[in-house]
């Protein structure tokens, strides 16, 4: 399914694939004027290098404040919404707030930490093959396997009920879609805040074991509770929303390519690979923060005064030949070395660890359990989302 021409350019796919005139811009110019989804003018940054220079630099790339807290084409928010909806945002902050931010959480997304988590994981992960295959064929897998499983996993990890988890999804998923009426998005927005302020104020007054619940016990004398709050949120989105979509369009993008998921079952140590490649080559995040130069700015022989926006196209870099030859082919072989799926710089994803494991173990047991599997109907791309992936797909084994 092909982007609406409504959407910004590096919203618009074909299928697994940007849009063409995305790469033509890339190839081309690299840098663009274009209207960015908040309907604002920005530059637009699709070249590897190009975009990781922006990403890396946080001095002369600043965070645009303008856009942090807002949905694109909602209404604007007061004042007080505002600052409520910025709080705790690590995607939304510079340093030093965002080194103060961050310095707590990154001690709970350490490898190490996350290891502890794989046995539970595991579990999970067999628990949805089990139903699955008690439920018999065919199934939407988007449903039964790929939406639930990072769901369970965040909600454990935060302290969020799991029998919660149909309202939030539902709201994020309606929140991210832009061709939903603005006024609804903030609605729902701001129906999700009220969730998690209730959630804190409960974890405030009885913290556990959840990393909520530590943020409290440690740093409840630091962090505000508008603080706590929006950290909450944010990692309850991006840790169900981002793995999700990844599973179903990933699993979509080996069934389609059988002379790479031979390769895989064949030889199954290649999972790390293409765990990478298949964050490449998807690149379901369209674009990183949008960033404001504070200085003037050479790049990519542009120069850009003080005081623009930019855009950086994830999708764009991650196929750009500079990085790869035959950047646009689905290879597993090569491991896809320094994309920048989840980011670059300080506000490269604090997730990434969870999300590979997550995939790492996902992607095996559903191939080891159903070694027949293949598509049952076509699959629905979800064309008007900021995050980018599959609404269900229909499979059968």
């Amino acid at each position: 399914m092909t982007e609406t021409s409504a959407m910004p350019p590096h919203m618009r796919r074909v299928g697994f694939d940007p849009a063409p005139e995305l790469a033509a811009m890339r190839d081309e110019a690299g840098i663009v004027r274009v209207t960015s989804a908040f309907g604002l003018d920005a530059w637009l940054v699709t070249r590897y290098a190009d975009v990781r220079e922006v990403l890396g630099d946080a001095e002369r790339f600043k965070i645009a404040e303008q856009t942090v807290g807002r949905l694109p084409g909602a209404p604007e928010m007061t004042p007080e919404q505002l600052a409520k909806a910025q709080a705790g945002n690590l995607l939304g902050a510079d340093p030093p707030k965002h080194t103060r931010l961050r310095r707590m959480l990154t001690p709970e997304f350490t490898i190490r930490r996350m290891q502890r988590l794989e046995p539970r994981i595991r579990r999970i992960v067999d628990d949805h093959l089990d139903a699955m295959e008690a439920a018999g064929a065919p199934a939407d897998l988007v449903q039964s396997f790929a939406l639930p499983i990072p769901s369970l996993v965040i909600c454990e990890l935060l302290g969020v009920p799991y029998e919660d988890r149909a309202g939030f999804q539902l709201r994020t998923s309606r929140m991210l879609d832009m061709s939903v009426p603005g006024e609804e998005r903030l609605a729902l927005q701001f129906e999700s805040r009220a969730y998690m302020e209730a959630l804190v104020r409960r974890i405030q007054q009885d913290p556990g074991e959840e990393l909520l619940g530590m943020l409290v016990r440690e740093h409840g004398d630091d962090l505000s509770t508008d603080e706590l709050v929006g950290i909450g949120a944010l990692l309850l989105f991006a840790g169900h929303e981002t793995t999700s979509n990844m599973l179903a369009l990933g699993t979509l993008a080996l069934l389609r390519h059988p002379e790479q998921l031979e390769l895989l079952r064949k030889e199954p140590e290649r999972i790390d690979a293409a765990v990478e490649e298949l964050l490449r080559w998807l690149s379901i995040v369209n674009s990183g923060t949008t960033k404001v130069t504070t200085t003037e700015v050479e790049l990519g022989g542009r120069t850009i005064p003080p005081g623009e926006l930019i855009v950086c196209a994830l999708p764009a870099a991650n196929r750009d030949p500079a990085l790869l030859p035959d950047a646009d082919a689905f290879d597993i072989s090569r491991g896809a070395p320094g994309h920048v799926a989840f980011g670059h710089g300080i506000h490269h994803c604090l997730g990434a660890p969870l999300a590979r494991m997550e995939l790492r173990i996902a992607f095996p047991a559903l191939l080891e359990r159903f070694p027949g599997l293949h598509e049952a109907g076509a699959a629905d791309f979800r064309s008007s989302h900021i995050v980018y992936g599959l609404s269900s797909l229909a499979v059968a084994w």
